[in-house]
């Protein structure tokens, strides 16, 4: 039996405390998160959006099947996390994508993380009241 590797493409993507490892191969455009389509795991049209924005900057919707492993984080974090994993992979598919995608904003890795709790005080900023009398 002959031992024929399909290339595939990886990118990880993060995003406040969520990991996606993105694996691209050729193919119809089929969709995996977590092993289940896409439609399943993120149901907001508007999440859906987000993932697959470098896939519409660049014009590749129908080019690519896409396998997606994400933990840790919430919905938006995990959509957010797999926008920059599928974007790192499409460089590594064309690098004369690169130009498109940073324009975008789709490489950069999103810094705003939650702030956390300081003692003395009941939340990260929130003070205890305050009473004079």
């Amino acid at each position: 039996m002959a031992d024929t590797k399909v290339p595939h493409f990886l990118g990880t993507g993060r995003r406040k405390t969520a990991v996606a490892q993105v694996r691209l191969v050729s193919g119809s455009g089929k969709i995996l998160v977590n092993g289940r389509p896409l439609e399943s795991y993120f149901p907001l049209e508007s999440l859906r959006t987000a993932a697959l924005q470098p896939l519409t900057v660049t014009g590749n919707s129908e080019k690519f099947d896409m396998v997606v492993t994400v933990r840790g984080g919430g919905p938006s974090g995990q959509a957010g996390a797999v926008r920059h994993g599928l974007a790192r992979a499409l460089i590594r598919v064309d690098a004369n994508l690169r130009p498109a995608l940073k324009s975008e904003g789709l490489l950069t890795r999103d810094p705003r993380m939650r702030e956390r709790k300081k003692y003395g005080q009941p939340g990260a900023r929130k003070r205890f009241q305050y009473s004079k009398r």
